[in-house]
């Protein structure tokens, strides 16, 4: 759930007749998240690999924005998701899709092939672990649900300068591009990766970051 943004406006949306939990496996995130917490809306740390801490058929929903394609192994937090909702409660999911990688990927890729970046190896599995439509169908009907809808989107973001989207991909705590490099060569490929990023902008510095969204909406059977 990050610091609560969408668990927030979701407790609007249920408002005070209805509750909503957000989790998240990071202490810092809900620690800012508790700021919005009322009586409708609760924070908790808490693992998609372990959701022992909640109740069996306790919600009527659940949802996940930008997560998905941070969990390496998916069945399991599937199966944990289904063991939470109540018969006929549903799922929600909003990820980054498999797909060709985008110019900025490669740019990227490019850039920490180079010395004094390349004696320091990026995780081999990659920082994300995409699926697309026919293996999240695969996944949702093993872990017990109905799937009512799949479709992948593409959105794009756009960012003042290269220098601002670079920023942006370092803020993620599970997706930052840059954590495998020592804190002092940081500043140093950021200058690089902007430099190379400028071929791609607008001639007023505006640049865009296009990506694949998958939305899969399913009934726990």
């Amino acid at each position: 759930c990050g610091t609560g943004l969408l668990a927030e406006h979701i407790a609007d949306l249920v408002g005070p007749s209805g509750a909503v939990l957000g989790v998240d496996p990071l202490p810092l995130r809900i620690a800012l998240a508790q700021a919005k917490a009322r009586p409708n809306l609760q924070f908790k740390v808490a693992d998609a690999y372990d959701l022992s801490s909640i109740a069996t058929a306790a919600f009527d929903v659940v949802c996940l924005n930008a997560v998905f394609h941070w969990l390496p192994e998916k069945s399991g937090p599937l199966r944990e998701f289904a063991r939470v909702l109540k018969a006929g409660g549903r799922l929600g999911i909003s990820s980054g899709a498999k797909g060709p990688r985008t110019r900025y990927q490669e740019v990227i890729s490019e850039v920490l092939a180079r010395p004094p970046f390349n004696a320091y190896a990026r995780p081999p599995e990659g920082l994300t672990h995409r699926v697309d439509e026919s293996e999240m169908r695969q996944l949702l009907a093993a872990a017990g649900f109905e799937v009512k809808s799949i479709e992948t989107l593409e959105s794009v973001r756009d960012f003042p300068s290269p220098q601002l989207l670079v920023r942006y991909s370092e803020a993620s705590s599970f997706g930052n591009i840059l954590a495998h490099l020592p804190v002092e060569l940081r500043p140093a490929d950021r200058e690089v990766i902007g430099r190379a990023l400028a071929a791609l902008a607008a001639p007023d510095g505006t640049i865009f970051q296009s990506s694949r969204r998958m939305v899969a909406v399913a009934v726990r059977r």
